[in-house]
């Protein structure tokens, strides 16, 4: 993962109103960025030291480097909502009391992850790792490469990170292929949009030399990407993961890789954080960004956006955005 922001603190005063909705954030800068919001009290705490007075109703783990949630949120009988500031939630949901309700950051994150993973494309296809590598000692290696333009891409995972991939492959002048857990038709800005299940993937895979993996980590996505997935792939592919790392068999993707016929451009790995010395690092044809796809200067602003409405709607009772697991009667603290 990226390294942790800076570490800040701040003072909280006890002493919260009944009718008040006390919210806690990671650090005092988001505290503070968070601003003034009728019916909230904001606190600080990073899930991991002593419980702040007053306690919080609606918790917000630190985005990078979260604790262990469940000892923390176990002493929080009020507890209503924890609220991540990432897409994935692949582990949290098991830590969490039944009552509480669990809600992710789905849209923060859907730009700039998509931006990335075009940019990976872009990198592996026309050798732009290959050409930094020279840089050191100065070779001018220019060869043939191979365009966007004109790729079949199958976006695997149809949510608002799969949709921004398609968005912005479109006008490369990419044909893409949308695969979801569920076959179903959409209607998107540009007309209906098919949408294939899992069970179509031997019949399209053939057909698509660039997948991009934007889908989440559950028990039907682990391992998904296996070595029956990847042979299937025509020679030359190149396989984009802007999702999570265990969706792919690492060990099945580098017995492909390292053969030279496909190649492979990874946001996110199995294991995470990749150490030093592990073949991915080393492998010809393999380009690894240490799971930066949703930190950037856009991250802040519209995560900031996404937790002042999730806090007035638990102000004004109305249905929360993005919810994973809803609580099962929930405490109203």
């Amino acid at each position: 993962m990226p390294s942790a922001e800076p570490s800040d603190t701040a003072v909280t005063t006890p002493g919260a109103s009944a009718a008040e909705v006390v919210v806690s954030l990671p650090r005092a800068s988001w505290a503070e960025a968070l601003g003034e919001l009728p019916g909230v009290r904001a606190v600080v705490w990073d899930c991991a030291g002593p419980v702040p007075d007053p306690a919080p109703q609606v918790v917000v783990p630190p985005y990078m480097g979260a604790p262990p949630l469940r000892e923390s949120l176990d002493r929080l009988p009020g507890l209503r909502t924890v609220q991540l500031l990432t897409n994935g939630f692949d582990g949290v949901v098991e830590q969490l009391p039944d009552h509480v309700t669990l809600c992710n950051a789905a849209g923060v994150h859907d730009a700039s992850t998509a931006e990335l993973a075009v940019g990976l494309a872009i990198a592996a296809l026309r050798g732009v790792d290959d050409a930094a590598r020279s840089m050191a000692s100065g070779a001018w290696s220019a060869a043939r490469r191979t365009s966007l333009a004109d790729r079949r891409a199958l976006v695997l995972g149809w949510g608002g990170v799969g949709r921004a991939v398609a968005d912005r492959l479109e006008p490369f002048e990419v044909q893409v292929t949308a695969v979801a857990s569920a076959p179903r038709v959409e209607e998107g800005p540009a007309g209906r949009v098919r949408v294939h299940g899992p069970v179509e993937l031997p019949d399209l895979l053939p057909e698509h030399d660039l997948v991009v993996v934007a889908c989440p980590l559950t028990d039907a996505t682990r391992g998904l990407v296996d070595a029956a997935f990847l042979a299937a792939l025509p020679d030359g592919a190149l396989l984009v993961n802007v999702g999570r790392g265990p969706v792919v068999d690492t060990d099945a993707l580098l017995a492909e890789v390292r053969t030279g016929r496909l190649r492979a451009a990874l946001d996110v790995t199995d294991p995470e954080p990749l150490p030093p010395g592990h073949p991915l690092w080393t492998t010809p044809g393999v380009l690894v960004t240490p799971h930066v796809g949703g930190n950037t200067t856009a991250f802040r602003p519209r995560a900031l956006a996404l937790l002042r409405e999730q806090l007035q709607r638990t102000v004004s009772g109305a249905p929360l955005l993005n919810v994973v697991r809803a609580g099962r009667d929930a405490p109203r603290g």
